[in-house]
């Protein structure tokens, strides 16, 4: 309870550099990685993240110390240049552009790796600590750093907020956006840069190894939170913040937990929460949507049976034994009872001594259904084309998901019809 309050008092220099240091870098990688996802980059973040690594060997060798404005200037011009190289040997050359990626961050990382074993056996003594570069280490985080984060956070944040409109037509309607007459190429240029800056920003801190999914593991996670492009970035934004802070926390509260991996754990608990349970898009959410679906299928399909055995002598309110259901279409006589329970339920059906029988409501929808079969076979024979015995199992699944809107569209277009291509007779609501 002591580590809570004190972590939470921000009383101590370091607590409030590492706090915000983390919030500011996390917040603006996850707010450029929305659009990497959305334009379906993700893996040039890890393409950066590794070449950014000579960059800061080549710093440290031009000034001999851990300077840590230049350093990030020399990553930022080796993850410029690594971006640039990908797309010019995808552009110049028969090397797909996944491949390009993986050529470059492996060439890159590599180099940055013989540079950094070269200089740990200088003898120099500034190199002490050079290799938290890889892995990140927010706990040295002071003061001027946190300046560094800070202006290129608001660069950040000020660049997007300006293009954010041509970014997102960008990434939703590539050509349209060349349509309209905006400068696309510049535009991923931009994108670029921004991309680049990003990691740099975040590389004291979560290392050159982790910064890739701090970039696009908050915005894939927001991407199943919402379809507005402005919430997703909002959405992002807050899961990259968040898991700064929570990195920071941990990491106060157990000193021997490194608060850039940390970050990482977090960021992906959040992500695979998402994928699994966030509303409608979630894993499981959409199992269960489909479940209900199969559901009402079933349900849809066991009143039509029904229907089917009223017409054969035109009594539609009579007792129905389950054996006499099975009999109108192949069904699975489990699953059938357990419908035959739910509509029960629901008052579309009525039982008697193990027989069943539609209710009013039953009656109506189970006549509906039949309806929107006949009207869709018949629109499909008069309109597409399709031989009449060949619509059967299209007008199967679509009558289960036409609208009211559409029914009435449908009866408007086929002139208001009275039989459907079979010569039966389309029932009227």
């Amino acid at each position: 309870m002591q580590d809570i309050t004190d972590f939470f008092s921000f009383s101590d220099p370091n607590v409030r550099y590492v706090v915000l240091g983390n919030i500011l870098l996390s917040a603006s990688a996850a707010m450029v990685g929305a659009f990497i996802l959305l334009q379906k980059k993700a893996l040039v973040g890890d393409a950066v993240s590794h070449a950014v690594l000579p960059g800061v060997c080549t710093a440290f060798l031009f000034s001999g110390s851990k300077n840590t404005a230049l350093m990030l200037v020399g990553a930022f011009a080796t993850g410029w240049l690594a971006l640039i190289t990908i797309d010019y040997i995808a552009a110049k050359s028969k090397i797909k552009k996944d491949a390009a990626i993986g050529l470059v961050l492996s060439v890159f990382f590599g180099a940055g790796m013989v540079m950094m074993t070269y200089i740990q056996q200088s003898g120099n003594a500034a190199q002490s600590g050079l290799d938290h570069f890889i892995f990140g280490n927010a706990a040295t985080l002071v003061g001027t750093d946190l300046l560094v984060f800070s202006v290129l956070a608001a660069v950040l944040l000020l660049v997007v907020g300006i293009f954010f409109k041509a970014f997102a037509l960008v990434a939703f309607d590539r050509p349209y956006a060349e349509a309209l007459g905006y400068p696309v190429r510049r535009l991923d240029l931009l994108l670029t840069s921004l991309t680049v800056l990003a990691v740099v920003t975040g590389i004291t801190a979560v290392g050159v190894v982790l910064m890739a999914a701090m970039l696009v593991t908050p915005a894939a996670a927001a991407r199943y939170w919402t379809d507005n492009i402005r919430r997703m970035v909002g959405i992002s934004v807050a899961f990259g913040v968040f898991a700064g802070f929570a990195g920071a926390y941990i990491s106060y509260v157990a000193p021997a937990m490194p608060t850039g991996p940390w970050m990482v754990v977090v960021s992906s608990t959040i992500a695979f929460f998402s994928f699994f349970l966030a509303p409608r898009k979630g894993i499981v959410p959409r199992l269960y949507t489909q479940h209900k679906n199969r559901q009402v299928i079933t349900e849809e399909n066991t009143l039509k049976m029904f229907y089917h055995l009223g017409e054969r002598n035109s009594h539609f309110d009579g007792q129905r034994s389950l054996e006499e259901l099975a009999s109108t279409r192949e069904v699975n006589k489990t699953l059938l009872k357990t419908a035959l329970r739910r509509l029960v339920a629901k008052g579309l059906l009525v039982v008697r001594a193990n027989q069943w029988a539609l209710t009013a409501a039953g009656y109506q929808k189970a006549m509906r259904v039949v309806r929107l079969h006949r009207l869709w076979e018949l629109y499909l024979t008069k309109y597409m084309d399709i031989a009449s015995d060949h619509v059967h199992d299209d007008a199967e699944t679509i009558e289960h998901i036409l609208t009211p809107e559409l029914e009435r569209e449908l009866e408007h277009q086929l002139g208001y019809p009275d039989k459907d291509p079979h010569d039966t007779k389309i029932p009227k609501t």
